[in-house]
C-alpha cells in the first residue's frame, strides 16, 4: 500500500490518542520507523500488522479500528488534495458511489502502482443503496462501513450500513445502506 494509508493511520491515532500511543504502536508492529512517505509503497503487511498493533495497544477490536479508520479517512483525504477530485465524483452518496470506480481510475494517474478495491451500485433508491466491494486484500469489509459512514457524514445524510454477504475476513462484500433522511423529509 502506498504511504499515504499509513500517514492517515498514524493522523488518526495522533489525534485521538496521542504521539505515544503511536510510537507503541509502530513498536509493536516491529517498525523501525515511524513515519511514512506518502508516494512510496509499503508491503501490505506493515499496514495490517499497524492495525493489529492498534488493536492490542488501544484496547479495540481490528475491526472496530478499521471502521474508525474508514470513517476517518474520507474526512483525511477530503481535507487533502483529493477534496476536488471528491467533489467531482458526486453531490449525492448514491450517485458518489456510483462514480467511485472511476474516481479510482484517475488516482491512479498519480499513484500508478495504485490497487484500489471495486465498487458496484447495484440499486440506488431514494430510501436505500446495494453496493457490491471487492478487493484482493482480505479483511478490509469493516473499513467499508467506515467509509460508507464517513461518506455519509460528508454528504450531510444519516444512514444505516447492513452486511448482506460479507465477513471481516473476505475480500467481497454486499452492503445494504438504508438512507434515513428520506423519512425526515417526508414529515
Amino acid at each position: 500500500m502506498y504511504g499515504l494509508i499509513n500517514e492517515a493511520i498514524q493522523g488518526l491515532v495522533t489525534e485521538n490518542f496521542g504521539e505515544e500511543a503511536w510510537i507503541k504502536i509502530c513498536a509493536q508492529a516491529g517498525l523501525d520507523h515511524t513515519e511514512f512517505l506518502s508516494m512510496q509503497q509499503y508491503p501490505d503487511s506493515e499496514t495490517y500488522d499497524l492495525v493489529g498493533a492498534a488493536s492490542s495497544v488501544l484496547g479495540m477490536s481490528p475491526e472496530l479500528i478499521l471502521e474508525t479508520f474508514g470513517r476517518y479517512w474520507v474526512q483525511y483525504v477530503g481535507s487533502q488534495a483529493y477534496g476536488e477530485l471528491m467533489d467531482a465524483a458526486g453531490t449525492s452518496l448514491g450517485e458518489f458511489l456510483e462514480n467511485l470506480d472511476h474516481m479510482h481510475s484517475r488516482v491512479m494517474i498519480s499513484y500508478p502502482s495504485l490497487r484500489p478495491p471495486s465498487f458496484r451500485v447495484q440499486s440506488n433508491t431514494a430510501h436505500e443503496i446495494i453496493l457490491h466491494y471487492s478487493s484482493e486484500r482480505p479483511g478490509l469489509c469493516p473499513l467499508v462501513v467506515g467509509l460508507l459512514y464517513g461518506l455519509a457524514d460528508r454528504f450531510e445524510t444519516r444512514i444505516e450500513v447492513d452486511s448482506l454477504d460479507g465477513t471481516a475476513e473476505g475480500v467481497t462484500g454486499v452492503f445494504k445502506i438504508t438512507l434515513l433522511n428520506f423519512d425526515e423529509e417526508q414529515s
